[in-house]
Formats: structure tokens, sequence, C-alpha cells
């Protein structure tokens, strides 16, 4: 069974993640903003968060000299909306975004890159979004630009590091029901956006999860450096 490391573990795909992966025998270190209810507190708005998070999971893993994190699942984020004509507003919204969805993971990923070279391997699962792929709205360029990113990082860590038994995937939901997605499809015509879904609804947090399970465990090593949509046909490649 490995130690897992999951962000954004306090809610919709996160917290059906830690579930589903501690029913399977796992440990999961997780992460929220808050922390509380056993969660490790990373405020990612915030430079080097993520290296304090890092060293704090290693202090949970195991005994002094046996600590190690088998699996990294970056699953944090934030949605949030930046408006064109508002400067200031457009500026810092993009300054958050990315350093939550994409300069956090990336600091993680570099942790663990480094703790796998020095244990024989290991597994990062990134979540990205269909965003990454086809754009979002209007007001969400900075979460498409983060989560492409996310993507070609994925890809690159894949390629560098698989003959070192390092592999990485990565998740590309479109709508799933948690509270970011619901508050979405409501403010933008909750009917007309199901229409672009030939499956006729959004994914469930527990979809996305068990994805995350497979690729953190059971995905066979030939498969690093994959994609896994996850949409309802929503964006088919």
């Amino acid at each position: 069974m490995a130690n897992i490391l999951l962000t954004g573990a306090s809610r919709g795909i996160g917290a059906a993640a830690r579930s589903l992966l501690e029913q399977a025998g796992h440990t999961v270190i997780g992460q929220s903003t808050a922390g509380g209810g056993g969660l490790i507190a990373a405020d990612f708005a915030h430079p080097r968060a993520a290296d304090a998070l890092w060293a704090q999971a290693l202090d949970r893993a195991g005994a002094k000299g046996e600590r190690r994190i088998d699996v990294l699942v970056n699953n944090a984020g934030v949605f949030e909306a930046a408006e064109i004509g508002d400067a200031d507003g457009f500026a810092a919204t993009w300054a958050r975004s990315i350093a939550i969805n994409l300069q956090s993971a990336a600091d993680l990923c570099r942790h663990a890159v480094l703790h796998f070279q020095r244990n024989g391997g290991g597994r990062i699962v990134n979540v990205a979004s269909r965003a990454g792929h086809r754009g979002d709205s209007p007001k969400h360029w900075h979460y498409a630009a983060a989560k492409g990113g996310m993507l070609a990082m994925t890809k690159t860590i894949a390629r560098a590091y698989a003959g070192q038994n390092i592999l990485a995937f990565a998740i590309t939901p479109g709508f799933t029901m948690t509270g970011m997605a619901e508050d979405y499809l409501s403010s933008r015509g909750g009917d007309k956006l199901l229409a672009d879904i030939p499956l006729g609804r959004v994914a469930t947090p527990e979809e996305v999860a068990e994805t995350i399970r497979w690729l953190a465990s059971d995905a066979p090593a030939s498969l690093t450096g994959a994609t896994i949509d996850i949409n309802g046909a929503s964006y088919v490649r």
C-alpha cells in the first residue's frame, strides 16, 4: 500500500478521492487551505507554501529514516472570474490562479521527482481540466492557461524521468458536480451547457476519484505521459 500526498482533499473530487484511496488501503496525507479534519493546512496563494507542505507530509509518512511518499496527486485548484476591463483585478486574479493552479503543483512535482529519484520511483497524478485543451469562458483565460500548463508539465516529467520509474499522468475532467462547477453552471445557464455534453449529465466526483485511484495504483507503467479525459464526450481528441 502507498503513502499518497493529495492536495485539495477537503471537498469535491479531493474528498471523494481521499475516501476511495483510503478504502483501498492506502495512507492519504491530505491538504486543504484551512486544514482541520486531519488535513495539513497550506494556502498555495502564498509563495513556498508547497515547500512547507511537502516537509510536513514527509513527517507524517513514516518513522525518521523511513519516510517515503509514493504518489503525489495535485488536485487543488481555484476557479475565479477575471474581468478584462479591470486591469488591477485581471492581474491579481491571474497571479492568484497561476500560483494555486500551476505553481504549487510544479513545486510539489519538483519535490516528488527529487524524492522519487532517491527512492526507486513513484507516481504523479495531475488533475487538470478540459479547459486545458479547449479553453474556457471569456472570464477564465487564466484557468485554461494554468491547466494547459499543467498538461505540458505532466508530459515533460513523463518523458524526462520514465527511465527512473517516475510515472506522470494527467486527468482532464469537464464539469464535475462540485460546488465550483455548480456555481458556474447556474451562472451560465445549466440547461444550455448540459446540452453540450452527449452523456446528458456532468461527471460525479466519485467517477473522477476512481480515475485518480486507478492512475495512482493500478495503471500500467507504459501509460505514463497520458492524459485521461473524463467529460462525457463534451470534448474528444
